[in-house]
């Protein structure tokens, strides 16, 4: 008896099978190997897969999934699932007759049964097939139906099972193998579904035999052809295409997250139609773009499309986040630090000509984008027309590391450098910036001068801080907005204008890589970046041709419904009637600061007209020929700027004209005001 009871303890341990967790435990640990992204309205805008050692998408309710998948399911692999306990003594003795006979037949492992081993593999481990392994497994699958019901094992071993390849339950085979949702799944479907259970690998023919025999009778050929269809090439899993792939992927952290953002998506569709037309436009010229659209209010982001070419990096590379040179769109800050300071008004006069800058790395000279010079413009000219001597005489005022930490404060985070070492190509826009940066920033001269980063996220965005008056962002705004005051260079029926009211900028780097247009009305802050992710250059691309279109577009059907309205201006500003006595801009109404509006007539800033040495340029080179008269290679020095009063010297001893016959060597050319202070130098060579 001893010995009895010892054989049956020794039994009991060796076939005891592993702790197992119920049906709560096992939804509750349930891990998809996606996460999705879904719009501020709940409308699911993109997926991005985190897990690869498996591919699942949500548990899926029983109630989600069409009945005659169970039921198909059920009769293929255990027809007496609804009145055993868990093993099917039935079909037991079937399987053993089979074996005994020399057939084959399927085996008597229950649904129960499967899913034990879903919950622990070691239960069905390679090689588990001998009697002790098979016992583990019946008595795994009674203690589940102890503890679990019926609907709740059905359910759990359709999202547990593995189908075809690394697709593991219902949802994920349904979408994979047929593009649709588990309850819409058909009874031929459901056929192939539980063809695939016994062998995941079986060829088309072979599971169209199988799903026929399942059928019982009937037409066949419909199976066959829907066998040779789903096994066709894979469906992905993931939205296809997703609305915001590049958001996801910096959004999407961890397995089974659904996180809800701030998009449109409505806006988020029309900003990549919006940048895909615009590129298919240019053609070979450019490949890659982006667009983000942020509200004004809020600062949440409504678009974010960070690549829509047909290069091959346009879903790799997120052009939104990418550091690019930002251009002339930097100018902007540039000019309100400037009026913020008092150095300058709306109306003051700039010098468009000629200027070279002696720097530690040599000579700057800046150039304007047409190569041709205005001459006297006003600061509302010289900023919405995108002049570029205006804005490095402008830098000249406020000072480089005045302007690099201005910029900082305005969110360019980019620029880890000082203000040497951008230099004066710092008002140019040599510093790199993204596309991000730029309409956080655009969007604090839409509120006033107060900064604060976009957010992605309901309720993630920070206080904001201010970085420029509420006086200057007003006026520089309405200076971007002053289609006349930019037609000096983009002509007055420009992609940059709209029949409402909106200050838009745009830039273009060195060497036309980047293109940039930013710009905003009272509602919307649009940016977009056109370009080539790869860094090679643009040919033939200007910032009205770019970006332009694009922004145009979008700011458009934004505005479909209500027109932007030009913000009233604040308390401190002041508008006066301004005559200019030495440029060709007629009279106009201009505003100012309180108690800093300029005479009736606006004539330059005597430090905004700086006398220049314009010709010779520092470095230059010139060689003497014997063969020519002498009076005819005399050199002329060029001035520009208020050089009245002013002297001239070279190698220290005063010139009398500014014609002279120089003599070979190195020569230092000074220009002095009447006090003696140098104001310029260049040092040139003659042979």
């Amino acid at each position: 008896m001893l010995l009895l009871i010892a054989c049956l303890a020794a039994l009991d341990f060796a076939t005891r099978p592993p702790p197992l967790p119920d049906y709560t435990a096992v939804r509750a640990r349930w891990r998809p190997s996606e996460a999705w992204l879904y719009d501020r309205h709940g409308v699911l805008i993109d997926s991005e897969r985190m897990n690869f050692a498996a591919r699942r998408l949500g548990w899926t309710p029983l109630r989600q999934i069409a009945p005659v998948v169970g039921e198909t399911i059920v009769a293929a692999e255990d027809k007496r699932f609804h009145s055993h306990g868990g093993v099917d003594f039935w079909g037991l003795a079937g399987a053993l007759r089979d074996r005994l006979r020399g057939r084959a037949g399927r085996g008597a492992s229950t649904i129960t049964m499967q899913l034990a081993a879903f919950l622990d593999p070691a239960l069905a481990a390679p090689g588990a097939r001998g009697w002790r392994d098979k016992l583990r497994q019946m008595r795994a699958a009674w203690a589940i139906e102890r503890n679990w019901r019926k609907d709740q094992i059905l359910e759990a071993y359709l999202n547990l099972a593995g189908f075809r390849g690394e697709a593991q339950g219902v949802a994920a085979a349904a979408l994979g193998l047929f593009g649709k949702t588990p309850e819409a799944l058909t009874r031929d479907e459901a056929l192939l579904l539980a063809a695939l259970l016994p062998d995941p690998r079986a060829t088309p023919a072979r599971l169209a035999a199988r799903a026929c025999r399942l059928k019982a009778g009937g037409d066949c050929g419909a199976l066959t052809s829907a066998a040779w269809a789903m096994l066709g090439p894979a469906r992905s899993l993931a939205l296809d295409p997703g609305l915001a792939p590049h958001l996801a992927q910096h959004l999407l952290t961890k397995p089974g997250l659904r996180l809800r953002t701030t998009l449109d998506a409505r806006v988020q569709r029309l900003a990549r139609q919006a940048l895909r037309h615009q590129l298919a436009t240019l053609g070979a010229r450019a490949r890659d773009g982006a667009v983000i659209v942020a509200d004004v209010a809020s600062g949440e982001v409504l678009a974010y499309v960070g690549g829509a070419g047909t290069a091959s990096t346009a879903r790799a590379v997120d052009n939104a986040a990418a550091y690019r040179q930002a251009g002339s769109t930097l100018k902007p800050f540039l000019y309100a630090q400037a009026i913020e300071r008092g150095y300058l008004t709306p109306a003051s006069i700039l010098d468009d000509s000629p200027v070279q800058l002696d720097t530690a790395s040599g000579l700057y000279v800046p150039q304007n984008y047409d190569r041709a010079f205005k001459g006297p413009v006003s600061a509302r000219t010289a900023l919405a027309g995108s002049l570029n001597v205006p804005a490095v005489r402008t830098l000249l005022l406020v000072g480089v590391e005045a302007f690099r930490d201005r910029l900082w404060d305005t969110g360019y985070r980019g620029l880890v450098e000082d203000g040497d070492y951008y230099g004066f190509s710092l008002a140019l826009g040599s510093a790199e910036v993204t596309l991000a940066q730029q309409v956080a920033a655009y969007r604090a001269l839409a509120t006033g001068g107060l900064w604060a980063p976009l957010a992605t996220i309901p309720g993630a965005a920070p206080a904001p801080q201010r970085v420029t008056s509420r006086e200057a962002a007003w006026l520089v705004s309405d200076m971007l907005a002053d289609a006349n005051a930019r037609a000096v260079t983009f002509g007055l029926d420009s992609a940059l204008r709209l029949p409402f009211w909106a200050a838009v900028k745009t830039g273009t780097s060195k060497a036309m890589r980047d293109n940039w247009c930013i710009g905003f009305s009272d509602r919307y802050v649009v940016g977009v970046w056109i370009g080539n992710a790869e860094g090679d250059p643009m040919h033939a691309v200007s910032g009205t041709s770019g970006a332009a279109p694009v922004w145009r577009d979008v700011m458009r059907a934004l505005h479909a419904g209500a027109a932007g309205r030009a913000p009233p201006p604040p308390p401190g500003i002041e508008g006066r009637t301004v005559r200019f006595a030495d440029t060709r801009e007629p009279p106009r109404r201009d505003f100012f600061l309180a108690g800093t509006s300029q005479s009736l007539i606006a004539a330059a800033p005597a430090a905004a007209r700086r006398p220049r040495i314009v010709s010779p340029v520092s470095g230059s080179v010139y060689a003497l020929d014997a063969d020519i008269p002498r009076d005819n290679q005399r050199l002329a020095v060029t001035l520009s700027g208020a050089a009245e009063g002013h002297r001239l010297s070279l190698d220290g001893r005063a010139l009398a004209s500014t014609l002279f016959f120089p003599t070979p060597g190195r020569h230092l050319l000074r220009l002095a005001e009447p006090g003696g202070r140098v104001v310029d130098q260049v040092v040139f060579t003659v042979r």
